[in-house]
């Protein structure tokens, strides 16, 4: 197939082309082409006032729920809301049923989604069944497609197995990934421990649950000299001590949720099952030290954390609704209307360069003879959520009714193009 895409402003720090406006020719997945004005025959023409282009965007913690609770999820109901979010590629957690702990799962994974308009990465597990107890096959996973490693939604208690998987990875240059929780600290605990949830009469989370995680895990990352991912991040301590990690040499990164930089425990007042997630939402406080991260680079990438839940998991009384909300076909846009002043060139970094990297995926690049693995959005554009509209099998969204700036138009990757709605 040829793709033309037409009179498109391209963001790429990598790219020669960079903060030009260009005629890009795509032929079977190859951009063969980039020059101010292109005249050729093409299949399919692209084009549109606004229109920019980044290398394709990546998210690293994702719940596409298949196999085991397909009812909430599937493989390809997830790819297509990834693509109408911006998505080329999504890495997945390992929180399915049966878990993600052998190669047989992984593969399952990789060849299912061989035809997907996104590239689907399985994270995974670190311990058999993400129970926390004994190490999983690893290197067989690895072997088989595996690109990270976590429990996932379940947080490694044991420092112990912590450190023999940080050690484990070692051997191909792996990364363990964390959302930092101690279970212990506050284990009943469903909102932000403070002044909310004192006025909600809900039992409250502390941060110092995730404050003592990210403590003790840097120091297990320095001792096994391993790579170190944190997600989920909402503490401006944890933020400091990541940032001492970082000057010190150590091989920690970390990344933040769309939704926690948009919503303050504040928002909760309605009780709106949607916005219980985990880790819980905080105070403006917190919210504007993640903005400052963010802008200062000590965050490295966004996490979308897209959970998605039947209607039976949240419609229902606060203490037994589930965890977790849908956010990758929303996720650009909350960020955008969330944090207006951060340069386009940031985001760029943020959603598709730093994880990349971090992860090590192919680099994508926009310049001649490179694979397309393209992202088309209109960052002044705006968009009203529609739960119509959602292309995810799960509606679980606080952003429904929202009026957002940042419209995702979709994502070239390879010789798949997929459009938006």
């Amino acid at each position: 197939m040829v793709l033309l895409i037409q009179q498109a402003y391209i963001n790429d720090p990598s790219s020669p082309f960079h903060e030009t406006r260009q005629d890009i020719l795509i032929e079977s997945g190859i951009i063969k082409d980039i020059q101010p004005r292109i005249e050729a025959k093409a299949d399919q023409v692209i084009a549109g006032q606004g229109l920019t282009l980044s290398p394709g965007w990546v998210d690293i913690f994702a719940q596409f729920a298949d196999p085991g609770y397909e009812y909430k999820e599937t493989l390809e109901t997830g790819a297509a809301a990834a693509a109408a979010g911006g998505y080329t590629d999504v890495l997945v957690v390992p929180n399915t049923k049966p878990v993600v702990d052998n190669k047989s799962q992984t593969e399952y994974i990789k060849q299912k989604s061989k035809s997907l308009p996104v590239n689907v990465h399985p994270i995974g597990a670190v311990s058999r069944g993400a129970e926390g107890k004994d190490l999983a096959e690893m290197y067989d996973m690895r072997s088989n497609g595996a690109i990270a490693f976590s429990d996932g939604l379940h947080p490694i208690q044991s420092a112990g197995l912590l450190v023999k998987a940080l050690q484990y990875v070692k051997a191909f240059d792996g990364v363990v990934i964390q959302i930092p929780d101690d279970k212990s600290v506050g284990a009943n605990g469903l909102v932000h421990e403070g002044i909310i949830s004192t006025q909600l009469g809900l039992p409250g989370k502390p941060m110092m649950a995730e404050e003592l995680l990210v403590a003790r895990d840097i120091k297990l990352a320095r001792y096994a000299d391993s790579k170190l991912h944190f997600t989920g991040v909402t503490s401006p301590r944890s933020l400091d001590y990541i940032r001492r990690a970082k000057e010190g040499g150590l091989a920690v990164t970390c990344s933040v949720t769309p939704y926690h930089l948009f919503f303050t425990d504040a928002d909760l007042l309605q009780y709106d099952t949607n916005l219980k997630v985990y880790p819980p939402l905080r105070t403006a406080t917190e919210v504007n030290a993640l903005k400052k991260a963010v802008l200062d680079g000590t965050i490295d990438c966004i996490a979308t954390h897209h959970m998605p839940h039947e209607f039976d998991s949240k419609v229902l009384e606060f203490e037994y609704a589930k965890n977790g909300m849908i956010g990758l076909e929303t996720a650009y846009a909350v960020l955008k209307t969330a944090m207006p002043e951060v340069p386009e060139s940031r985001w760029v970094e943020l959603l598709s360069i730093n994880p990349r990297k971090i992860f090590g995926l192919e680099a994508a690049s926009i310049q001649k003879g490179a694979k397309a693995a393209i992202t088309l959005y209109d960052p002044a554009g705006t968009i009203t959520v529609d739960e119509k509209r959602f292309q995810s099998k799960s509606k679980n969204s606080a952003f429904i009714g929202k009026t957002l700036t940042g419209a995702v138009r979709g994502i070239v990757n390879g010789d798949r193009v997929h459009l938006t709605q």
